[in-house]
């Protein structure tokens, strides 16, 4: 149907179909508005992508309950390792951007592009941060019979003996791997990288002596350890003094920035509205504001450090740059 005005043809139908177009654009913002503010109306899931029992299923277990009551709805954990913890995470990276499916990695979301052909998605464009939850700071802990007392005197040690110190990690590209091959390219060291199936016989192994160096989260097996001197603590990789290191100096102040701290953190599908972002934000900040989780965030050896969004997201995409220009020097390949 046309209506002839001298000079225009006004196509009435198109009009009216770009009208209706428009008026569902304009319902479909009010719901997803009004989606935004409801939220949460139903249980919220957790994916913790390793296996129950580990150090970030049970933080993620810690913070569950006292969320659920912040924000008025179940808060689920569920663990779905697999993949290096490759399966979990991508499953959230393509889950609907609403809030409800949120995602709890670690520095391995940042690193695992680098040494993984396809590691199916990629950390800085396909997920909101939400909040960091918390820092562990690694340790720096030698078998007794290396003669040094402090960082210092072990990198003297170290270059006066290159390519005859062994150090172990829990793994090809695991963080620890990378953290101690940044600290050996800070320190212009050469040492043999002896990789171990997980993180309990790199200890034994420093026990043992068959490795002199290792790089790892602390633990109260490993406190008593030192405490008993069958290892020596030399440093700690946090910026400053660490309660959950005491004692310890910071390895910084040996090689100025060097900083090595594994965090755990709360992600969304890349998409989800600001509004939830900071709904969930702020049932996070209150949680971990709670005396009695920080005391078990400790006891797992881990401090609650919560972040708004901005600081989180600037994290990953700095230690995305800084890990990958190790893994790349270091010729690093995941297993």
């Amino acid at each position: 149907m046309h209506i002839q005005i001298p000079g225009r043809i006004y196509h009435v139908a198109g009009a009216l179909k770009k009208a209706r177009w428009a008026w569902g654009l304009l319902l479909a913002g009010v719901v997803l508005g009004a989606g935004a503010q409801s939220f949460p109306n139903k249980p919220v899931t957790i994916v913790v992508p390793y296996p129950a029992g580990g150090t970030t299923d049970v933080l993620a277990r810690v913070i569950a309950e006292p969320m659920q009551k912040i924000l008025g709805q179940q808060v689920v954990v569920d663990n779905k390792p697999g993949a290096s913890a490759l399966l979990g995470t991508r499953l959230v990276a393509r889950a609907p951007a609403d809030g409800y499916t949120l995602v709890m990695p670690n520095n391995g979301l940042v690193i695992s592009p680098h040494v993984t052909k396809d590691a199916g998605f990629s950390p800085l464009k396909d997920f909101a941060p939400v909040s960091m939850l918390s820092l562990q700071p690694m340790v720096m802990v030698i078998n007794p019979a290396v003669p040094a007392q402090t960082v210092p005197q072990f990198i003297a040690w170290a270059k006066a003996n290159p390519g005859k110190v062994d150090y172990a990690t829990a793994g090809p590209a695991s963080f620890g791997h990378l953290a101690t091959e940044l600290f050996a390219k800070r320190a212009g060291l050469q040492m043999n990288h002896i990789p171990y199936k997980g993180q309990a016989p790199t200890a034994q192994a420093v026990l043992t002596g068959e490795v002199k160096l290792l790089l790892s989260t602390t633990s109260s097996q490993m406190n008593g350890f030192i405490k008993e001197g069958k290892m020596r603590l030399l440093g700690v990789a946090s910026p400053q003094p660490s309660p959950l290191a005491p004692g310890a100096v910071p390895i910084a102040q040996t090689l100025p920035g060097f900083n090595a701290e594994v965090w755990f953190g709360l992600l969304a599908p890349a998409g989800t509205p600001k509004e939830v972002i900071a709904k969930l934000n702020d049932a996070v900040t209150k949680v971990l504001a709670m005396p009695e989780v920080q005391a078990k965030f400790e006891s797992a050896g881990a401090a609650a450090t919560p972040s708004t969004p901005e600081q989180f997201a600037a994290r990953l995409a700095e230690e995305y740059a800084s890990w990958g220009v190790i893994v790349k020097e270091a010729n690093i390949k995941g297993e």
